[in-house]
């Protein structure tokens, strides 16, 4: 339920969007800051003790086609698709993305920040920010444990659970060539398999941010500063005009269709919140441009054709939108129903009675072993002259980038319905580091919902394709 009481005025911070970085962000400021009335504002509802959200057994029942959970953007029919729509789902539910994920312990690579080459944001910056957050309880002989923290609130472990079929993969992939890795999260290793850790707590929860960072505090009932309003959908950031530059000083929102149904005639009323100090627009990379635009932060060639005032000429707002490009391959196996999540995930096997009987596969999201792959020297030239230009500008200067990952997930990654039942492994591999680039714009200065036009860019740009058929 929302703790936000709108008779009690103005605020000092508002978080427009509550998902992965604004409960992060707004639970540490409130516990560091406990004078600033801090207001996190959520289009989806609580997930507080959620058995969908805490179980990691069941995430992809967010993403089913009637999920309350999941926001599903669709995109634009797009050539290299074959004149398809791509359907992206982002987290719809406080706490966002991390709420429904696949919960896979994946860091960035040390290179990746040092290519900013901003002071304060190198790798050997960034690793004590990383192990901060960390309380890490995998072990072994091979671990640099000083590469990862051990007092943080997220906890990273196996959950309790893993599939016997990981080892006979991992014999398999090492007859093949490839290395086995004992620490693919270190910033540096690449070229190799590993056993995959995840956002579990050694118990089997999920570690998503509102968990970890905003109901400790709620509950605690130690931080009157911190509110959180939900099921409410920002339309826009409102600007003090006379100030120059322009100052935010608050938003304005309306109750989510999708939660608070209301009679066919009306239509939810638009409110204001104001905000004495700040906004901060946190609402994941295909929401926060859209809340720009609508305030008027964008490109002026598609916010005037709409009637919206322009705040500041941003013509890079809702561009360059970059994802990975995932493949599945799915196949059925002579494996145990204790091996794969199938059983949960068909409805074979009980929810409810595995949640009575506390079944230790709650705690598991099916992904043991993963591994982050180069090619080599031969296979980059067999893909072609362009695709080595592009692989000497983008990753032959940083050895430690990998140009796949792939894995290995202990279920049929679709509607279970379409298979016969059983038990099934799949396989994906998806690109790290996207060439193409797409683009997401509004079309509607009020419609929070489908008011916009997503190109989602997928293949648009050949190596793309290229490192799919490596």
């Amino acid at each position: 339920m929302s703790t936000y009481d709108p008779a009690t005025g103005p605020v000092d911070i508002i978080f427009a969007g509550g998902g992965t970085a604004a409960c992060v962000a707004a639970g540490r400021l409130a516990k560091a800051s406990p004078e600033l009335k801090i207001l996190l504002v959520e289009g989806g509802r609580n997930n507080f003790q959620d058995p969908t959200v805490t179980n990691p057994a069941v995430y992809l029942s967010h993403l089913a086609r009637d999920s309350k959970t999941a926001l599903f953007y669709k995109s634009n029919a797009s050539p290299h698709l074959n004149n398809r729509e791509a359907i992206v789902p982002a987290g719809g539910i406080l706490g966002g993305g991390s709420s429904i994920n696949f919960m896979m312990y994946t860091r960035a690579q040390g290179a990746d920040f040092d290519s900013w080459d901003t002071p304060g944001w190198s790798a050997a910056d960034m690793l004590p920010v990383c192990n901060k957050l960390e309380t890490y309880h995998v072990k072994g002989e091979a671990i640099d444990q000083s590469k990862h923290g051990h007092e943080g609130p997220v906890h990273v472990s196996d959950g309790g659970y893993s599939g016997k079929s990981q080892d006979g993969f991992a014999e398999t992939v090492e007859g093949m060539g490839y290395r086995i890795i004992e620490d693919l999260q270190d910033f540096d290793a690449v070229g190799g398999f590993s056993k995959w850790a995840r956002y579990v707590s050694p118990d089997g929860k999920r570690q998503d941010s509102a968990h970890r960072y905003i109901h400790p505090l709620l509950e605690s009932k130690q931080y009157p500063n911190l509110h959180i309003l939900l099921e409410a959908k920002v339309i826009r950031v409102l600007f003090d005009e006379e100030s120059s530059p322009p100052r935010a000083i608050g938003i304005e929102y309306k109750s989510n269709e999708e939660h608070q149904p209301t009679i066919s005639l009306s239509k939810p009323v638009p409110k204001t919140i104001k905000a004495s100090k700040l906004v901060v627009v946190t609402a994941g990379a295909l929401g926060t441009p859209q809340i720009l635009e609508r305030s008027g932060v964008g490109n002026p060639d598609i916010l005037k054709p709409l009637g919206i005032p322009v705040i500041a000429d941003v013509p890079g707002v809702g561009e360059n939108y970059q994802d990975h490009q995932l493949l599945l391959y799915p196949y059925k196996t002579t494996l145990d129903p204790s091996e794969t999540l199938d059983g949960i995930l068909s409805g074979r096997k009980d929810f409810v009675k595995a949640l009575e009987e506390k079944d230790p596969m709650l705690g598991w999201n099916g992904i043991d072993i993963c591994g982050k792959l180069r090619p080599t020297d031969r296979e980059i030239a067999a893909l072609g002259p362009a695709f080595q230009e592009d692989w000497n500008h983008a990753f032959a200067p940083h050895p430690t980038r990998p140009l796949m990952l792939c894995g290995v997930v202990s279920a049929f990654l679709a509607d279970p319905s379409l298979v016969a039942p059983g038990q099934y492994i799949t396989m994906g591999t998806y690109t790290a580091y996207p060439f193409s680039r797409g683009s997401i714009h509004i079309t509607s200065r009020d419609d929070v919902l489908t008011g916009y036009s997503f190109d989602t860019g997928f293949l648009s740009h050949p190596s793309d394709l290229k490192a799919q058929l490596w």
